[in-house]
């Protein structure tokens, strides 16, 4: 039961990770390939505004603000002159900038990994199980943070116009809709999305190095890849099925070594089984 649970709260950490992924897809069409180090700007931001003021609450909340900030920068000066742009300069330009914020952490912050200390909310009886209470909060709060953003999506102006702009961005432009400005706030939540995540990560395994978020970016992106990019309930789905498969995988001590290959040969076979993910919609192309 403790792996399960485990299992589910590592799994909303990577959904929250791979909504930023398939909302990005799904908006703009573009795969952010420096997401995951989106993670690494909030843990170090939590790190730093801990040494400064010891409160953990202003912590989270300046992560949330700087990393939703960093999101509108890059996704301005980055992506935006590249609109209409091939893929592969896109692509291509995202790794640069994963590559930029490594590098930039690593000047300011150094190298070598560093502990955080963040408060033991210590343990929760259910029955005749016992869970840690930061595995019961990551899963309750990534909970409502997921159903909280479909909610946005479907009843909110600004939501029907994300989606607006994901099924036809010229038809979206033409009705009014202001893509550019739709683009950005798709990028302001999945950063801030990733902020909540490097709190969650954090609070599982509390050290940060500058390639913090590369791992848990690319398993989120597979996540995303397994339910379906572009689509959020894919995202979620992915999400909570990686975690519980990593750590079903790592409770047996005879395949745990291969945790990390058998997560992506579940990518592989489902892509052979259903190319466009569990919960992927068909997309059909005019000619």
């Amino acid at each position: 039961m403790s792996t399960i649970m485990d299992g589910l709260s590592l799994g909303a950490i990577y959904a929250l990770i791979a909504l930023g992924y398939t909302m990005v897809y799904g908006i703009a069409k573009m795969l952010n390939f420096a997401h995951g180090d989106i993670i690494m700007v909030g843990a170090y931001t939590i790190l730093t505004i801990l040494q400064l003021s010891g409160n953990p609450y202003v912590a989270i909340a300046v992560s949330i603000v700087v990393c939703t900030i960093a999101g509108i920068v890059i996704e301005r000066l980055a992506y935006k002159p590249l609109r209409g742009a091939s893929p592969l300069a896109v692509l291509i330009t995202a790794i640069g900038v994963s590559f930029l914020l490594q590098a930039i952490a690593q000047l300011i912050f150094g190298s070598k990994s560093q502990t955080i200390s963040l408060p033991d909310f210590g343990k929760i009886h259910i029955g005749s199980f016992e869970f840690n209470a930061s595995t019961i909060i990551t899963l309750v709060v990534g909970g409502v943070i997921m159903a909280a953003l479909t909610i946005f999506v479907k009843k909110t102006n600004t939501g029907r116009a994300m989606q607006a702009v994901s099924e036809d961005k010229g038809a979206a432009l033409l009705m009014g809709v202001n893509v550019n400005r739709i683009i950005m706030i798709t990028f302001a939540i999945g950063s801030a999305l990733a902020a909540f995540a490097s709190l969650f990560y954090l609070m599982q395994i509390p050290s940060i190095t500058p390639t913090l978020g590369s791992m848990p970016g690319i398993k989120a992106f597979t996540a995303a890849v397994i339910g379906g990019i572009g689509s959020i309930p894919g995202a979620m789905l992915g999400g909570v099925l990686l975690g519980l498969i990593e750590k079903i995988c790592l409770s047996i001590p005879a395949i745990s070594p291969y945790t990390t290959a058998i997560e992506f040969s579940l990518l592989i076979v489902i892509l052979l089984v259903k190319p466009i993910g569990l919960l992927g919609k068909k997309i059909r192309e005019k000619v």
